[in-house]
């Protein structure tokens, strides 16, 4: 059994559909971002960082798992699902994993924030963080030009990139100029497991507008 840490923010999701696609057992703990629980002294001892998501794997000990991209790879080696067992293949697909968690999460995550949340607005802020986004979007874009996934194969960097690539109006970027990527999304979306995934822990109907700290958590670079 997964006991699983998280809220309703990209993070949180691509934890949910990894534990969905690779049908694991798990149960849901819902961290509140507004009540400020991530930074209870009982949370940090699973996540020293104070971030969502973790992991405690009952199955091993109770082993802790923070960092989103950490919990993609163990779950994915704990289970030999979405991530290859080829070394030049698994290269591959880390890539394009570390791609989503040290471009496309932060600089997105920041055009959230300037755009939305920032006590005055900061239009050098604003053209930096989209222009950016956009620019990794282009990769994307072409990466996707001749395959389904990033990869060939469905993978954890499909998981971990398509929770934030989903936000794209949100950071004021519409796919019109990305086709493929445009298509990609669709395809994500009409996987069952997907959809399941990002019902967790609250379900997409029921979602209210993002508050401040849901914001903060989709602006900051450290759990991605």
């Amino acid at each position: 059994m997964i006991e699983l840490y998280t809220a309703e923010t990209p993070n949180g999701h691509k934890a949910s559909i990894a534990l969905e696609e690779m049908g694991l057992d798990y149960e849901v703990h819902h961290i509140d971002l507004s009540e400020g629980e991530q930074k209870e002294d009982w949370y940090l001892e699973i996540n020293p960082n104070g971030r969502i998501p973790a992991i405690i794997d009952q199955d091993a000990d109770d082993h802790r798992v923070f960092e989103s991209g950490a919990i993609l790879m163990y779950l994915a080696d704990k289970t030999g699902q979405l991530l290859p067992d080829d070394s030049l293949e698994r290269s591959r697909v880390v890539q394009w994993l570390m791609f989503q968690m040290a471009g496309v999460g932060p600089m997105q995550g920041q055009a959230h924030v300037f755009l939305h949340y920032a006590p005055e607005t900061i239009d050098y802020a604003i053209e930096r963080y989209q222009k950016e986004t956009r620019r990794l979007y282009g990769v994307l874009e072409e990466q996707l030009e001749e395959r389904d996934y990033l990869v060939d194969d469905y993978s954890i960097a499909d998981i971990a990139t398509y929770p934030w690539v989903r936000f794209h109006n949100w950071a004021g970027i519409p796919l019109d100029n990305f086709p493929h990527l445009d298509e990609w999304c669709d395809r994500m979306f009409e996987r069952p497991a997907v959809q399941r995934g990002l019902d967790v822990p609250v379900p997409l109907e029921e979602m209210e507008d993002v508050s401040d700290e849901e914001a903060e958590e989709l602006g900051r670079n450290i759990t991605i």
